[in-house]
């Protein structure tokens, strides 16, 4: 089979010939058909997270059909339509497995990071780390939901907020694309902020009720006069953009951060302890978790605008989507 793998942290993308794997106890064998490219698979190319094991395949938005499975897997059979994303398994035995908190397990297993990821025509996947997809769900738009969907979509609907609450999404984006179409699909009066004017056309046809621009003044105050928003979903990885935006919150007010940065967020404890705020990180996600959310973009139309790559054209996709050229998820279809 084809693979394209990185053989040392910082080292290219490589097309090569692999034998294809056979799935041990436990476990299932996927016939890729689409994978999407992550901004978190720079972790992988450039060895960024710590005890990967080289020649290592990206991937972790993964759709395909079950080809093989191995001992004891009783409840995939051959021929499912299947997706795996970032959670690639846990232990069942640690205190938060045993809590059913799996999201959270000690010993977690990340796809394309603890075992090979879907930037190949097969690959192996613990039996639980897989979602079913909705037949009527073509592959390579279920992909990016497996990792950006999940991401923001399960944020949301664990936030607190109610159907006629504000809920502004901070950024426009690979997530935030998706954010705003989740929102307004879920009920809520839905903000979107982005800069740039240029921006509000797409943030109104993506579902968006209003639109602010951070350019044109300071969003909180825009935030306050729409009400104040029950939850901002900040997605994009600028911790002063997110930061801004804390006193544009209304009363018990939730500042739920999806956008995976390292820079520190900056609050005073006055901004929370007035109107009882709060500041919230969220997780992905388990397999099941993203099998609601294909279920509910399904049924609700929510879909990725993406652009479609071959497989051996993988670094060229990679750039693409590194650069940020990308509108807005960049999949290969295999």
């Amino acid at each position: 089979m084809k693979a394209v793998q990185i053989s040392k942290p910082g080292g290219d993308l490589e097309v090569v010939e692999r034998s294809i794997p056979e799935p041990g106890r436990g476990q299932v064998r996927i016939k890729v058909e689409a994978c999407g490219i992550c901004h978190s698979d720079a972790l992988v190319k450039e060895g960024h997270w710590p005890g990967i094991q080289y020649p290592r395949v990206p991937g972790h938005e993964i759709a395909g059909r079950i080809d093989k499975v191995g001992a004891d897997v009783t409840k995939w059979k051959a021929g499912d339509r299947v997706g795996v994303g970032w959670h690639g398994g846990h232990c069942f035995e640690c205190e938060p497995c045993r809590r059913g908190d799996f999201i959270n397990c000690k010993f977690e297993k990340i796809t394309a990071i603890h075992l090979d990821g879907g930037y190949q025509e097969y690959m192996i996947v613990p039996a639980e780390a897989v979602a079913l997809i909705p037949n009527d769900l073509p592959a390579d738009e279920a992909a990016p939901l497996l990792c950006a969907g999940i991401t923001v979509y399960n944020a949301l609907r664990n936030s607190g907020a109610h159907a006629g609450d504000l809920v502004a999404v901070q950024g426009i984006g690979g997530l935030g694309h998706l954010g705003i179409q989740y929102a307004r699909q879920m009920g809520f009066h839905t903000v979107a902020i982005g800069r740039g004017g240029d921006k509000e056309a797409l943030a109104k046809k993506l579902g968006a009720h209003d639109y602010i621009d951070t350019s044109a003044g300071a969003p909180a105050e825009s935030l306050q006069k729409l009400g104040g928003a029950h939850v901002v979903l900040a997605t994009a990885p600028d911790s002063k953009s997110m930061s801004a935006l804390i006193d544009g919150l209304g009363p018990n007010g939730t500042l739920m951060v999806v956008g995976a940065g390292f820079e520190s967020l900056t609050v005073t404890p006055i901004q929370l302890i007035s109107g009882s705020k709060t500041v919230r990180g969220w997780a992905s996600g388990t397999a099941r978790d993203s099998q609601d959310t294909l279920e509910f973009s399904a049924l609700s139309g929510v879909r990725p605008m993406i652009e479609r790559y071959p497989l051996e054209k993988a670094a060229e996709a990679y750039n693409q989507m590194i650069t940020g050229k990308a509108r807005f998820r960049v999949v290969l279809t295999i």
